[in-house]
């Protein structure tokens, strides 16, 4: 995949329009790889590579969470941080439509309709992150700050190890 172009999507356009520095990553996609194979392709630490994970509450009410790719989300931690009573993981469907971005390729900068974002807090943690631009098989590698800044998510404590 190395000769193809970099995708200009709604998300690299953002972080240009706010003059953000970033890196850009293209690797080959596979399906239901997850963060492993973008991590083994980008040889970095999974750790440093976030997921965009859309999730609604009991009332459908959609939002983004960020999460270490070698991370669960507790959605009863999550739920209670929120404040609902309980939170899922939207289709992927209900995915899309919530933020223009097919599943897979989804990137918090640029979602078609503005969504709460939570983050996990020790991403901040992090000197530099790998974080989904808007295709799939394409991260952009930036700050944790850039995200603060930019999407000014709520940091909570809901990252847990698989098991």
């Amino acid at each position: 995949m190395g000769k193809d172009k970099i995708p200009v999507t709604a998300a690299t356009r953002m972080l240009k329009q706010a003059n953000i520095d970033y890196s850009q990553h293209l690797y080959t996609y596979q399906e239901h790889g997850g963060t492993a194979v973008s991590a083994r392709e980008l040889q970095v630490d999974e750790h440093q590579v976030v997921k965009t994970l859309v999730m609604a509450d009991e009332n459908g009410k959609p939002l983004l969470v960020l999460m270490h790719g070698d991370r669960e989300v507790s959605t009863k931690a999550l739920a209670r941080a929120v404040k609902v009573k309980a939170i899922s993981p939207c289709n992927a469907d209900a995915a899309q439509k919530h933020t223009g971005y097919k599943v897979g390729g989804t990137s918090p900068f640029a979602t078609r309709k503005p969504l709460p974002v939570y983050m996990e807090k020790t991403i901040q943690d992090l000197q530099r992150i790998y974080i989904n631009g808007g295709k799939r098989g394409f991260l952009v590698g930036l700050s944790p700050q850039v995200v603060i800044d930019l999407l000014a998510p709520e940091l909570v404590a809901v990252g847990i190890k698989p098991s």
